[in-house]
């Protein structure tokens, strides 16, 4: 009789063990690259450090690009086959194959910094204004800003490639750079080395799609399954970081590599200020897109909107429930 319940548990054992096996090898290991540490970017951060793109069933290895031209570079190349840019009009007029499958941004949070001796944008007139790269997000964001106050990029105002947010602010330290565009996580530190805040674009009141997830229609294809399960994990680490900032802000301390709370605060408020929890991209957006670029991509000028998202991903999650389901564990 002992002999048996040895052999039954043995069994059970065996059974639960090869279970784990199984469920551990059932994970799919991809690659998610994103291109700033800035607050557009926590929930990609949250989503692997608090396991849920595991729970959603992806090994997800996270790659940093310096900028968006970089990462979006990347993504043309296929690695990684997923990216957090807010780039994919341009590379798309361009021919390349990228969507976006969702987005947390409808707008461009960033606001112009500058050195002391600037008081309004259109003080920015024969001045070097940086961004992270030529067709980056802060790059576009620029564009956007310079045209708004009649001014022309390259000749009213010098438009400079000056790297990430750190190079940017050591720019305007040595003179290189008289301004940058800067995330309202970015802003602290740059006030605190002295540097005015110019003008914050919310105050524009433009619809444009901003930062989103972004795969190829090729990959999406042969890896539905894969990236259904990352965008999972994207819209649950969403509505997880809306519910729970104290585990939000020790993550965003080791990512943006700061225990300053004003700085852990103001990324953490951007994000649950503007980053709705059903992440559709915003065709209108898009379209403003579109409208900016057609002057010198006159491609832009037939492009459609729904040319470059793949929404069926997020319908599907919405149509299967997902998406109430973390409403209702994400109160």
């Amino acid at each position: 009789m002992k002999v048996c319940r040895r052999v039954v548990v043995f069994v059970v054992l065996l059974l639960f063990s090869g279970s784990a096996i199984l469920e551990g090898q059932e994970l799919k290991k991809i690659k998610i690259g994103y291109p700033a540490t800035s607050y557009n970017q926590i929930h990609i951060w949250v989503a692997k450090e608090a396991g849920l793109f595991k729970k959603c069933g992806v090994d997800v290895e996270l790659v940093f690009f310096r900028g968006g031209q970089l990462a979006t570079q990347a993504l043309v190349a296929g690695d990684p086959p997923i990216v957090n840019i807010g780039t994919v009009v341009q590379a798309g007029l361009q021919g390349h194959d990228v969507v976006l499958i969702a987005s947390s941004e409808t707008t461009y949070n960033y606001s112009v910094v500058g050195r002391p001796t600037l008081s309004k944008v259109e003080q920015l007139r024969g001045k070097r204004l940086g961004v992270s790269g030529f067709g980056s997000a802060s790059h576009n964001a620029a564009l956007i800003l310079l045209r708004r106050f009649n001014l022309e990029p390259g000749k009213d105002v010098a438009l400079v490639v000056a790297g990430a947010t750190t190079e940017r602010l050591a720019g305007m330290e040595s003179g290189r750079i008289d301004a940058t565009v800067l995330t309202p996580s970015e802003i602290p530190r740059a006030k605190k080395l002295g540097f005015v805040e110019v003008y914050d674009m919310s105050e524009l009141g433009i619809e444009v799609q901003g930062n989103g997830f972004a795969s190829t229609r090729s990959f999406i294809k042969g890896n539905r399954d894969t990236v259904k399960a990352a965008l999972k994990g994207y819209v649950e680490s969403i509505h997880y970081v809306h519910r729970n900032r104290p585990e939000t802000n020790k993550i965003l301390s080791r990512y943006l590599r700061a225990t300053d709370p004003d700085i852990l605060d103001a990324a953490y408020t951007a994000f649950v200020k503007t980053v709705g929890k059903k992440p559709y991209p915003t065709l209108k957006g898009i379209q403003f897109l579109l409208d900016e670029v057609s002057g010198k991509l006159p491609q832009a000028k037939n492009a459609k909107p729904e040319q470059f998202v793949d929404l069926s991903l997020l319908q599907e999650l919405e149509k299967e429930g997902f998406l109430t389901e973390m409403a209702k564990r994400y109160p």
